[in-house]
C-alpha cells in the first residue's frame, strides 16, 4: 500500500482456503516491527489459522522496518499510517468492509494508534500488553527508568536496522551486546553503543526526557482516549507482565465510556503465555485460550455471529482457575500489616504483624523500646533483579538466595491458619530518614510456603528525594493470588533491584548522568512501615 505521504508498506495476506464468487470477509489486521513473517506468532496462532476461520488476515511491517519503505522512527508515524493501512485494507479483494486489529506490545499499541482518528471501517480492536501513558506504564515504573526492558529492547530494535541496510559490522557488535547488556560504562543506564552505533534510537528519548516533556504527550494513548470512546476492546493481560498497569488503566478509561470492554488476564509475563511462570507450573489450565476468545470476540462484532460471555476473566493463581465476572474488581476489604523493627532485621529479620485498631496505619512502631532498622546500599554489588513483572526470569521465583543478603530487610508474619486472597494492587507505606539526596525504594511481597520456598508475588519501586524524615508510599503490580494456610507472607525491602532499575547514585542526578564513578554508599534508616493488602473472598478452605 503507499500512505498519504507516498511511503510504501509491504504485507502478507493470508485468505481462506475457499472462497465462493462474491462472497466476502472480515479483515484483521496486525501492524508490527519485527518482519512480518514472525506476526507475532511468539503468544499468537499464526494468521492462517485465523484464515481458516472465515478472516482476511493482514500482516504488515510499519514504516522502515521489514521490507517497508521509509525511515522507522518509534510510534511516531503509527497514527497517519495505521489510519491508512486500515483504510487500504478495508478495501482489499473480498473485503466486506469491516476492520478489526489484534496484536500484543508493539502490535497492541499501533491498534490505539490507528484508531485515534477513528477510521470508519474500524469496529474493534483487542490491545494486549501496552501503554496508556507511555511514560508512566512502559519506559518507567514510579519514575522510574525501567533499565533492562528498555536497553535490551532498543539494542534488538538498532541490530534490526543494521540488518536492514547491511551493516554486519554494526550488527554483530549490537547482538553481542543483546546477549549482554553494556551496563558498565561511565553512564550505566546510558551506553555508548546506543550513542555510537544507534543514533536514531528511542532510548535517547526515553531515558533524557522529563516527565512533563511534550514527546510523551503526543505519544499516550490516554491523551487522545476521547477519540475511541465508542470503541470495543477485548484487553489481555498477564500478572507478570511489565505493562499490566497500562492493560489495567487503559481498560479502566474505556469502561468508562458506552463502548463494551471485556478482558483477559492470565498468569503470563510478556512471553509466552503458557502454564509456566518463573518455577511454578500453573496447571493446563493457564495454557493461553486468546486465540479462540478474540475469534470469538470478531465474530460478534465483524461478523454479526454469537453472544457476548462474561466482559473479565482473569486467572486465580493459588487456586489456578479462571474467574469470571461483570468487570475485574480489586479487592472488597483491606488488610493492614505493619513492620516491626527491632535493629537487627538485616541480621535476623523482622515481623510482618497484622494491625488492629485505631492505630492500625501508624508507620512507626508503637513501642518506645523499638529501634530503627538499618539498610546500607553499596552500588559495588546491587541487589540483582529477580522474578516478578521486571525481573529476568519473570514470575515467581525462590528469593531464599536474596533475602538472606544483609542489604535486603525482609519482615515475615507468622503461618496463616486460613487462606488468604489477595486481588488487587498491594500498598506498602515506608517511613525513614537516609543520608542520601535520592533513593529507589524497591519492595517485593512473596509468600513462604510449606516447602520454605519465598516466591514473590508482586514487587514495586518508586524514587524518593528524602527529607530528615520520610514517609513514601509504594504501589506494588496487581495481582490476584491466594495464598494458602500455612504459609507466611514476606515483606523485602532494598535500595536496588538492578539491572531491572538503574542503580540510583545517590546524588539526586538523573540516570542519563549519572556517572558510576559518583556512586554512592548509602544508609538508609527503617523507623516503620504499613502493608496494605486488597482482600477478596477465597473459594477454598
Amino acid at each position: 500500500m503507499q500512505t498519504r505521504d507516498g511511503v510504501r508498506l509491504d504485507a502478507d495476506v493470508y485468505l481462506p482456503t475457499l472462497i465462493e464468487p462474491g462472497q466476502t470477509f472480515p479483515v484483521l489486521l496486525m501492524r508490527q516491527p519485527y518482519g512480518r513473517s514472525i506476526a507475532s506468532t511468539v503468544v499468537y496462532a499464526h494468521p492462517s489459522w485465523y484464515a481458516a476461520q472465515g478472516y482476511i488476515v493482514v500482516i504488515q511491517d510499519v514504516r522502515g522496518r521489514g521490507t517497508s519503505e521509509g525511515v522507522f522512527s518509534l510510534f511516531e508515524s503509527e497514527i497517519e499510517d495505521g489510519y491508512d493501512a486500515v483504510m487500504w485494507a478495508a478495501n482489499l479483494p473480498h473485503s466486506n468492509g469491516l476492520v478489526g486489529m489484534y496484536g500484543f506490545s508493539y502490535q497492541g499499541m499501533t491498534q490505539l494508534y490507528a484508531a485515534a482518528h477513528r477510521p470508519e471501517p474500524l469496529r474493534t480492536i483487542c490491545p494486549a500488553m501496552l501503554a496508556y501513558d507511555l511514560r508512566e506504564d512502559w519506559a518507567y515504573e514510579h519514575d522510574v527508568f525501567c533499565l533492562q526492558s528498555n536497553l535490551g529492547w532498543a539494542i534488538q530494535l538498532a541490530a534490526e536496522t543494521a540488518r536492514l541496510v547491511g551493516n554486519n559490522q554494526h550488527f554483530q557488535l549490537l547482538k553481542a551486546a543483546a546477549n549482554n547488556l553494556p551496563t558498565n560504562g561511565e553512564i550505566p543506564a546510558y551506553p555508548e553503543i546506543l550513542k555510537s552505533l544507534a543514533p536514531e534510537s528511542f532510548y535517547h528519548d526515553w531515558v533524557s526526557r522529563s516527565a512533563d516533556d511534550v514527546y510523551w504527550k503526543k505519544l499516550s494513548p490516554r491523551y487522545f482516549i476521547d477519540s475511541i470512546s465508542d470503541l470495543p476492546m477485548l484487553h489481555i493481560g498477564g500478572w507478570f507482565d511489565p505493562y499490566l498497569r497500562g492493560t489495567l488503566r487503559l481498560y479502566d478509561a474505556m469502561c468508562k465510556t458506552t463502548a463494551p470492554q471485556h478482558l483477559i488476564i492470565g498468569p503470563w509475563a510478556h512471553l509466552p503465555w503458557g502454564r509456566h511462570a518463573g518455577i511454578v507450573d500453573f496447571g493446563a489450565a493457564a495454557v493461553s485460550n486468546c486465540d479462540r476468545a478474540q475469534v470469538r470476540w470478531f465474530d460478534y462484532w465483524l461478523k454479526g455471529e454469537g453472544l457476548l460471555d462474561g466482559s473479565a476473566v482473569w486467572f486465580e493463581m493459588g487456586t489456578n482457575s479462571w474467574v469470571k465476572s461483570d468487570a475485574w474488581k480489586e479487592g472488597i476489604d483491606y488488610q493492614t500489616w505493619q513492620l516491626h523493627t527491632n535493629g537487627l532485621t538485616s541480621m535476623l529479620g523482622g515481623d510482618l504483624v497484622l494491625a488492629e485498631g485505631i492505630d492500625a496505619d501508624r508507620t512507626s512502631n508503637s513501642s518506645s523500646n523499638s529501634i530503627a532498622d538499618a539498610i546500607v546500599h553499596d552500588p559495588w554489588r546491587p541487589v540483582p533483579s529477580f522474578g516478578g513483572h521486571a525481573g529476568s526470569p519473570p514470575g515467581p521465583m525462590d528469593r531464599r538466595a536474596i533475602d538472606d543478603r544483609t542489604d535486603v530487610l525482609c519482615y515475615t508474619s507468622s503461618v496463616l491458619t486460613d487462606p488468604l486472597l489477595i486481588q488487587g494492587t498491594p500498598t506498602i507505606k515506608i517511613e525513614f530518614f537516609s543520608d542520601a539526596k535520592s533513593v529507589d525504594l524497591h519492595v517485593v511481597l512473596s509468600q513462604i510456603n510449606s516447602k520454605g520456598q519465598i516466591l514473590s508475588i508482586s514487587q514495586g519501586v518508586c524514587t524518593v528525594c528524602p527529607q530528615d524524615k520520610t514517609i513514601a508510599t509504594v504501589s506494588m503490580q496487581t495481582t490476584s493470588t491466594v495464598i494458602e494456610a500455612d504459609s507466611a507472607l514476606r515483606l523485602s525491602l532494598s535500595l536496588s533491584s538492578f539491572p531491572a532499575f538503574p542503580v540510583n547514585s545517590g546524588t539526586g542526578i538523573l540516570a542519563a548522568d549519572a556517572k558510576m564513578i559518583d556512586a554512592q554508599v548509602v544508609t538508609l534508616f527503617l523507623q516503620g512501615g504499613v502493608l496494605k493488602l486488597p482482600i477478596g473472598l477465597t473459594t477454598i478452605g
